[in-house]
């Protein structure tokens, strides 16, 4: 159990309003002019085009004061990797020092996400931290890209690096770095983003010490107080309007690679006055393989789907956990023990928000959407470009469709709401790495249909022009559908095929296979579901997704009842007709289901 509520302080204090809005504008600021610091000067593509990193300023005692719009399934993880920092470093820090830390248990998430972390001094005194994470190319262990979902325990994944000094006083700690060095298979594109991710420590340290000169330090220590506290207050304020009572939802994963059973993710969420209470009991135990997610983690998925429900001029800053208490039981899934492997431990984050977004869709239906494609598929691919000797990793994670809205479609090719981040160009992948992709598409009628359907998921196929690659894949919604709402229908289910022009094999969700050159990987993504009663779609929608090739007449005559006329257009008094048998049909079928 957690509890993040902490004191409020400075009751006394009453900020000025307009000072209060310049400051809380330049902090928002300052922690986006550190996200495109990242995207300039990482050398990595995971970073610089697929853009998973995040940055966050944090104040004197590690609390987070604003979030760069960045990967949010990172930023809720901050609060215990800072607690770790300050607990291990506040008082020996000195100005110059830099640490950085990916061991998720003690502080981390999964090790290819490296934080680091600057502490900020004006006239030798502590003012903040800087905070930069970064998903890295590589971080050793037995795989390239150190993210299989089918490693059984967290030594294999890769390098641990518990908290540690990356710079002394501004002395770099050779050792580390050679450390880091030996073990990764790519040196040069893992110190280029930690240099990436120290230049953005050094912008946020740069601009913060700005803003202490103009206020004053004792001054916007107020104003930071204020801040936190106005956070809270329009969260709680958020939840106050929420009828009480108990919600529940559940969601489930396919399987963890080793097995096929359906591991079930549950939340209880009590709405309480002005508080909210999130309890995941009945969720599966941890499992053998890596999608275990570590607490902090699950923690940080629980808030960013509160956060989505949340009124919108609430701040993104720590101010907001103080009315959220998160529960999960010991040994599960949602907090595993140690040396539980936890390397592809992002997809339990997206079903934990998709579990927790359902269950506040019945608090809050008019501001959520249905469930999107389940979160971003991932397909590592490494090995030696045998003209040069020189490994290549490609980590390329695929971001698919969102849920149906309340009153749009959902969006496709887009990045799942949990994160922030791109679709790795083909021009670029083609470019550095020996794969040449064969279709990169939308993949008609998978969306689940409704009076606003879900978006499309998405097509993607690999050749392989290296023989001797390891083959990596992360996908889920094989056999568990994305759920739609409000009479919504489900999307289309994910499919992962080998060489589909010629054995047409189906693969797991869920695996790691040695592959030659000129072998095809064909991943189909699922879509959205659907949001609201398929016939009561207009039908001018039906027709613009018939002449876009979104659906077939063949889905728009089951889910939408659409009747076509003899010129092949829709027939909207004929439509209307069989919609209304339709309805009567399954209100009957209702009545007498048992």
């Amino acid at each position: 159990m957690t509890d993040t509520s902490r004191p409020r302080t400075n009751h006394s204090f009453t900020p000025d309003p307009v000072s209060f809005a310049v400051i809380k504008s330049a902090l928002d600021a300052i922690v986006d002019e550190m996200a495109g610091t990242v995207m300039r000067t990482a050398r990595s593509p995971i970073v610089r085009d697929v853009l998973d990193y995040s940055a966050t300023l944090c104040d004197s005692r590690g609390q987070i004061l604003s979030q760069a719009k960045t990967v949010a399934l990172h930023l809720g993880a901050v609060p215990d990797a800072m607690e770790v920092i300050v607990d291990r470093f506040a008082e020996s820090a000195c100005e110059g020092d830099v640490y950085i830390l990916n061991d998720p248990y003690a502080g981390g998430m999964h090790l290819p996400d490296i934080f680091m972390v600057k502490p900020i001094f004006h006239e030798g005194r502590l003012q903040g931290y800087s905070v930069v994470i970064a998903h890295h190319c590589d971080m050793g262990g037995r795989v390239p890209g150190s993210n299989a979902a089918d490693s059984t325990e967290i030594f294999q994944e890769g390098l641990r690096i518990p908290p540690s000094r990356l710079f002394e006083a501004g002395k770099p700690n050779q050792t580390l770095f050679d450390v880091i060095r030996a073990n990764v298979r790519l040196p040069a594109m893992v110190l280029g983003d930690l240099d990436a991710q120290y230049a953005t420590c050094r912008t946020g340290e740069r601009e913060l010490v700005r803003l202490i000169e103009r206020y004053g330090e004792e001054e916007l220590r107020r104003y930071f107080d204020a801040l936190l506290d106005y956070g809270e207050v329009l969260t709680r304020n958020s939840i106050a309007a929420w009828p009480d009572g108990v919600y529940t939802f559940e969601d489930a994963i396919d399987g963890d690679g080793f097995t096929t059973d359906a591991i079930p993710i549950r939340c209880a969420i009590t709405v309480k006055g002005n508080a909210l209470d999130i309890d995941f009991a009945g969720s599966s135990p941890q499992v053998r393989g890596a999608i275990n997610a570590t607490f902090s983690f699950t923690k940080s998925s629980a808030y960013l789907a509160v956060r989505c429900a949340l009124d919108r001029d609430v701040p993104n800053n720590a101010g907001v956990y103080r009315a959220i208490t998160v529960r999960a039981p010991d040994h599960s899934i949602l907090k595993p023990d140690m040396p539980a492997p936890v390397a592809a431990r992002a997809l339990t984050g997206y079903r934990v928000v998709d579990t927790v977004l359902g269950a506040l869709s019945k608090i809050a239906p008019a501001r959520l959407m249905a469930a999107g494609e389940g979160g971003n598929t991932v397909v590592s691919i490494g090995g030696y470009d045998k003209t040069t000797g020189e490994p290549f990793v490609l980590v390329d994670m695929i971001n698919g469709a969102w849920g149906g809205r309340t009153n749009k479609d959902g969006v496709e090719a887009i990045t799942n709401p949990a994160q922030n981040m791109s679709n790795l160009p083909i021009e670029t992948l083609e470019k550095r790495y020996p794969l040449r992709i064969e279709e990169y598409s939308l993949r008609p009628d998978s969306c689940g249909a409704g009076r606003f359907r879900g978006g499309l998921g998405l097509t993607r196929t690999y050749r392989v022009l290296v023989d001797d690659t390891i083959l990596q894949v992360r996908a889920d919604r094989i056999s568990t559908p994305p759920y739609g709402v409000d009479g919504g229908l489900p999307g289309g289910l994910s499919r992962n095929i080998l060489n589909p022009e010629t054995e047409n094999t189906a693969l797991p969700g869920k695996l790691t296979r040695i592959v030659d050159k000129d072998t095809v990987i064909r991943h189909e993504q699922a879509g959205g579901g659907g949001n609201g009663d398929p016939l009561d779609r207009a039908i001018e929608a039906i027709a613009f997704d018939l002449r876009e090739e979104k659906i077939s007449p063949d889905f728009a005559m089951r889910y939408h009842g659409l009747v076509l006329a003899a010129d092949g257009r829709p027939d909207a008094a004929a439509t209307e007709t069989n919609r209304r048998q339709l309805r009567a049909a399954r209100d009957t079928r209702k009545e007498t289901r048992p």
